[in-house]
């Protein structure tokens, strides 16, 4: 189901395995000004939640967030086939069958402006994630760049989450933090997304933070670099 996180912001989970751990990814749903639909990082879409999406808007645009968060947009574009496909800097080399996809545009042109905006992560080229700020919930949407694995999990994905940084508090995994190329973009990119308001941060993988949002990312990018 979906679940409320405040006015027109909702999101979801799906539970799936990769590389034989037990993950969940999260889709985040903003709903527009003009009642139109942006869905973020999808994940399977059945019936129930088709129906459920369709209720609360008419989804116009999916967004695949980076180039390792693309596995279920065939999905995603099968219940929605008249919604529009942007990918992350990259992805349209790495999935060619996804004629359909259109490069981001910038955000003085885009169609969901000025409810959302965005940054390339710069500095790490295996994923260039895009990081979202939604403005009117003050709401920082990220993918793999911030996690933190909270709750009760298989024991494999304990492991690698204690074995990545993430277990015990948001952070950048030791994963994402060894495919970084250009260190010094990667803090200049980090130094453009602190500089937005957020009170909350909603993380694919797995925890949404409410609480002393600003100050645990700043702590996460401090320790980092």
């Amino acid at each position: 189901m979906l679940h409320r996180l405040a006015d027109d912001l909702w999101h979801i989970t799906h539970g799936f395995k990769a590389g034989g751990i037990s993950l969940t990814s999260r889709m985040t749903v903003v709903r527009l000004p003009d009642n139109k639909l942006w869905l973020h990082s999808p994940i399977p879409i059945s019936d129930a939640l088709r129906k459920e999406i369709d209720a609360i808007g008419t989804v116009a645009h999916i967004v695949a967030p980076s180039k390792t968060h693309h596995l279920f947009l065939p999905s995603s574009l099968a219940a929605f086939p008249k919604a529009n496909l942007y990918g992350a800097p990259g992805l349209r080399a790495k999935r060619p069958d996804l004629v359909s996809m259109r490069e981001l545009p910038a955000d003085e042109v885009a169609p969901w402006a000025p409810a959302l905006q965005h940054i390339v992560v710069e500095g790490i080229p295996f994923g260039n994630e895009t990081v979202w700020f939604h403005v009117p919930s003050a709401t920082l949407i990220v993918t793999d760049f911030f996690q933190w694995w909270q709750g009760d999990l298989p024991w494999t994905a304990r492991l690698y989450a204690t074995l990545t940084g993430v277990r015990s508090g948001l952070a950048v995994p030791r994963t994402v933090r060894a495919l970084a190329r250009d260190r010094e973009a990667v803090r200049s990119s980090a130094a453009r997304l602190q500089r937005w308001p957020f009170v909350r941060v909603v993380m694919a993988h797995n925890a949404v933070l409410e609480v002393e949002s600003k100050a645990q990312v700043a702590t996460a990018l401090r320790l980092w670099a």
